[in-house]
């Protein structure tokens, strides 16, 4: 075959033809018309695929564009088209080609067949994808039969497999000819198959891997019923046959082929397959390998053929024999050099015995020497590691101290618990007559409480808590130094037990090798004090040499034994079984340690709870807190108001009048500025009230809203702290601020001092409720922040008593917004990536909280000072998905992610669009955008925070090499991508 081929699959077999869909060929046009065909696929002994050999350059243009689209295409899902084209990923050679579905084996397995080559194979869904249009044209491979012919009933599967295999000997990857005589409905060409002056399908016959068929109406073909197509696929896949070798990238027609001396030339290239596969050389198929213009009969060929299989099976018999020789020569090569190497060495040891032996004890008593030097250095060092003294050491100090119980805590938790339930009660009551029930109820488990706390207070007052936490954190920190970190396990005393037991024996081992050491030596010197006797030639007794000197060879033997043996054990390491019961050691020890380091830091909880309990309940038991301070507060406010809306009242008399006098003007605005301070002096002292009563609230005093709804403490709590009801809009001095907004009311004013903008939004009984509660959530997130939030503060909320309308009280940084900024003079890239980093801060902050911003855009980032970046608030009226549908716009560029451009909801994802869309005038901060732009999906607020051009800002002082060799490599990639981004930015004004 030619082009970009597939190795040939599993045959499907077919037992039987039924020929009721058969479509007799118009005699005068297509019967007996001839078509050039070369072998693709073989099914069985009578039936093949081919491809006419004018389709070869539309098979190498297929696999080209497969090539390119398959690896990009979308994998399928749900129910497969039999009737459509696919793509599939042959398991062989790792290629696309077309195919068609033939039945779905399971839910992610489905058989296919190569449309162009008319093979099968089983393939996963992911190796499926979809193909375009263009490449959705009929098969080239034909599927044929030979004429006829049919297979034989009750043939045997040994027969039928090496009929097929026949048949492929005959027409694979060779040019035959077709004489169409019939063609069934579903394609199958009836045909007579030549090659050369052979007639392939008598070929097959004569075999007697088919039979002939008898003639019905005139037409000579078989009859018999066709199996479905998918259930000989299958068939065939179970029963694989072995494949026709692996195929070339070249076309068959660039095969030499020639004569010489008048007969056929070979070729004796082999091909062949992988795996299991059997190889097929062309000195087998030599058979079917016809000139077309060659007269040489079939008998002649298959003779030449015996010739030259018997020729290579002397020639190979001949390289197996010379191999063989060549082996053993080699072998009798190295065996003489390994002998003559034993001989050298045996003549080496001879040498060194001789020498050694005249030196023998001076060198045995120096070795000996110096192991009992080393031994005397191991002795004075602690090895008691290797016994887990430390161990044991440490779970007698967690014996002696322990504190794992106290009686007055167990007492404590079971009326604390009760305790609980009574406020949770009270908390969820919602009627003033039952909550007094629960109150009272709620104060006797508030008096039984408040005795078990001071009982427990004294009982831990009493107990050495620190000084034990002291000694367990330094008994961890010591034990972890020396094993390290210890694995998990269950706590068990059987560990404990046989770490005791094993101890024990180690210990008793130990002592008996230190035993026998120190006795062996001491026999060796008494062997050397009584061998002076027998030596000094001054003594006049005569002494027999042998009672005296003994067996001195058996003395040095066992004391380097003994010296040598408690060497080992003293520095040899431990083996798997004793380093693992001491590693289990050691980990139940930690596990004890933790649980009473905790067992301590729950008591010292408990008692910090304990005291502030008692402190807040001592002057309060069986009552609840006042709020006659509180409600002095709003009686100043209400007295402070009216005198300010009285001198109001006065100055616009004043101001009315004719021969109004200007000092005096003067002196009622200073007063004015005195009370509106005072005014907000006390809202402040208000909040702070409110802030405390909140707490109590919290932890003690659940029922503070429900006997004093006159406080609105349940609207401040609900508020987060935000909203006041002691501010007004009449009592400040405001100014309309149109050029900023002309959809709601915007005023500015001055606080303390402070510039600060008013913003009105409309609302009504629903939506009061939802702004309170969305403006909460981020006065929240503002807070909980524990650096800088990055979020423009929210300083009060309050509603009008007049009008419909919510006031959000908010700093006012006149000219600081981002488009201000740059359009008067634009921030250098230094200020630019401060700015961004604190805007980054603060979409983390809100995201951090679960808050989408959905309106992020250019006059809703503030740059103070040219260095600090923050990001406003958003319209609270509005929800996440009504804040994002309006089309903001930056530098022509649309600050609408994709997604929200196509109706889905706003995320964390699309505010970080908005965000890259904004740094784009810089263009030091090109690979942070890609990410942005790009990478959203798996982007975070958090991340852009770490990104290498923020973390520049915190020092520049050393250039960090490696940083620039990444970013060198990765610089076309980025270049790339910027590209991209350019035509997509092109694209968005062009879609306008």
């Amino acid at each position: 075959m030619w082009g970009q081929r597939l190795f040939a699959g599993p045959a499907e077999a077919e037992s039987s033809v039924s020929f009721s869909g058969l479509v007799q060929m118009d005699e005068d046009t297509h019967y007996n018309k001839v078509e050039d065909v070369v072998g693709s696929h073989v099914e069985d002994a009578v039936t093949f695929w081919a491809q006419n050999v004018s389709r070869n350059k539309d098979i190498m243009k297929i696999g080209c564009s497969l090539s390119e689209v398959c690896p990009h295409a979308n994998s399928v899902f749900g129910n497969l088209d039999p009737k459509k084209i696919y793509g599939g990923l042959f398991s062989e050679d790792k290629c696309w080609y077309r195919c068609k579905v033939l039945k779905t084996i399971s839910d992610d397995k489905c058989l296919v067949r190569y449309i162009d080559y008319g093979n099968t194979e089983i393939l996963n869904r992911s190796d499926i994808v979809e193909i375009p249009l263009e490449l959705q044209f009929s098969c080239i491979a034909k599927k044929y039969r030979l004429w006829g012919l049919q297979i034989p009933s009750g043939q045997e599967v040994t027969q039928f497999d090496q009929g097929r295999t026949f048949l492929g000997s005959l027409i694979f990857e060779k040019e035959i000819k077709m004489r169409i005589k019939a063609t069934y409905q579903d394609g199958t060409v009836i045909a007579q198959a030549e090659y050369g002056t052979v007639d392939i399908g008598e070929e097959v016959a004569k075999k007697g891997f088919a039979e002939k068929c008898r003639l019905i109406s005139g037409i000579d073909v078989c009859e018999a019923k066709k199996p479905d197509p998918s259930q000989l696929a299958l068939r065939s896949l179970k029963n694989p046959i072995p494949l026709w070798g692996r195929r070339s990238n070249q076309s068959t027609f660039s095969r030499p082929k020639g004569h010489f001396n008048g007969r056929l030339t070979l070729d004796v290239k082999y091909e062949t397959n992988a795996g299991n596969h059997m190889t097929f050389p062309k000195e087998s198929l030599a058979a079917g390998d016809f000139n077309l213009g060659s007269n040489v009969s079939l008998a002649k060929i298959k003779q030449d053929q015996k010739l030259i299989e018997e020729n290579e099976k002397l020639k190979t018999e001949k390289e197996v024999l010379l191999e063989n020789y060549k082996a053993l020569e080699l072998k009798v090569e190295q065996t003489s050099q390994e002998l003559q190497q034993e001989k050298t060495a045996a003549m080496d040891l001879t040498k060194h015995l001789e020498s050694t032996l005249k030196t023998c004890v001076g060198t045995r008593l120096k070795n000996l020497a110096a192991k009992v030097e080393l031994l005397k250095e191991i002795r004075h060092i602690n090895i008691s590691i290797r016994f887990g003294n430390d161990l044991s050491d440490a779970m007698q100090v967690l014996d002696e101290g322990s504190f794992t119980t106290l009686e007055s805590l167990n007492e404590l938790e079971k009326i604390w618990a009760e305790y609980n339930v009574a406020q949770e009660k009270i908390q969820t009551c919602h009627n003033e007559n039952e909550g007094s029930i629960l109150i009272a109820k709620r104060n006797e488990v508030q008096q039984k409480l408040f005795v078990a706390v001071d009982v427990f207070i004294l009982e831990v007052d009493e107990l050495p808590l620190e000084k034990r936490l002291k000694t367990l954190q330094d008994l961890s920190t010591s034990l972890e130094a020396v094993y390290g970190k210890a694995k998990e396990g269950n706590n068990s005393e059987e560990i404990l037990r046989k770490f005791c037991d094993w101890q024990c024996s180690k210990r008793e081992q130990f002592t008996s090798v230190r035993s026998e050491t120190e006795a062996s030596l001491q026999h060796l010197v008494a062997w050397f004090q009584s061998s002076q006797k027998v030596f000094d030639l001054s003594l006049g007794e005569s002494l027999t040499s042998e009672d005296m000197i003994g067996n001195i060879d058996e003395i040095l033997e066992k004391t380097e034994s003994c010296v040598c043996k408690e060497l080992e054990i003293s520095l040899i390491e431990q083996d798997v079984v004793d380093k693992e019961i001491i590693l289990s050691t050691y980990s139940q020890v930690l596990q004890k340690i933790y649980s009473e380091e905790r067992f301590i830091a729950t008591l010292l909880s408990k008692y910090k709870d304990s005291v502030e309990f008692k402190n807040q309940i001592i002057d309060c038991l069986n009552k609840s807190p006042s709020v006659d301070y509180l409600l002095s507060i709003k009686k100043t406010l209400k007295g402070l108001k009216a005198q300010l809306r009285w001198k109001l009242v006065e100055k616009s008399n004043l101001e009315e009048s004719d021969d109004h006098d200007g000092t005096e003007i003067e002196k009622i605005k200073q007063e004015i500025t005195q009370l509106r301070n005072s005014v907000f002096q006390e809202i402040y002292h208000e909040r702070e009230e409110y802030e405390k009563l909140n707490s109590l609230t919290q932890k003690w005093f659940p029922e503070l809203p429900l006997l004093y709804p006159e406080i609105g403490l349940a609207k401040f709590m609900n508020s987060g702290g935000l909203l006041t009801m002691s501010l007004e809009r009449d009592l400040l001095d405001t100014e309309p601020m149109k050029e900023l907004s002309s959809k709601r009311p915007l005023v500015c004013s001055e606080v303390d001092g402070q510039p600060v903008l008013l913003k009105g939004y409309s609302v009504d009984v629903d939506t009061e409720g939802r702004v309170i509660q969305r403006a909460a959530s981020y006065h929240r997130a503002c807070g909980s922040a524990k650096e800088e939030s990055g979020l423009l503060p929210l300083i009060f909320l309050f509603l009008c008593k007049s009008d419909p309308v919510a006031y959000l009280m908010v700093p006012y940084y006149p000219k600081a917004n981002l488009s201000a900024v740059q359009a008067s003079m634009p921030l250098t890239s230094e200020e630019a990536l401060k700015v961004m980093k604190g805007v980054a801060r603060g979409l983390h902050t809100l995201h951090s909280a679960n808050i989408i911003h959905g309106s992020l855009h250019q006059n809703n980032v503030f740059a103070l000072n040219r260095e600090q970046g923050i990001v406003g608030d958003f319209d609270f009226t509005k929800s996440e998905s009504q804040r994002a549908s309006v089309n903001m716009m930056v530098g022509g560029l649309s600050l609408l992610s994709p997604e929200l451009k196509l109706g889905k909801p706003p995320s964390a994802s699309s505010d970080l669009y908005a965000y890259g869309c904004l740094l784009l005038w810089d263009d030091n901060v090109k690979s942070l955008l890609c990410s942005l732009i790009y990478s959203r999906s798996s982007m975070t607020a958090e991340q852009v925070l770490n990104a290498e051009c923020f973390l520049l800002l915190k020092g520049k002082s050393i250039p960090n090499p490696e940083k620039e060799i990444e970013y060198a490599q990765h610089n076309k990639e980025d270049e790339s991508k910027m590209e991209s981004l350019e035509r997509y930015r092109e694209r968005q004004e062009v879609g306008k």
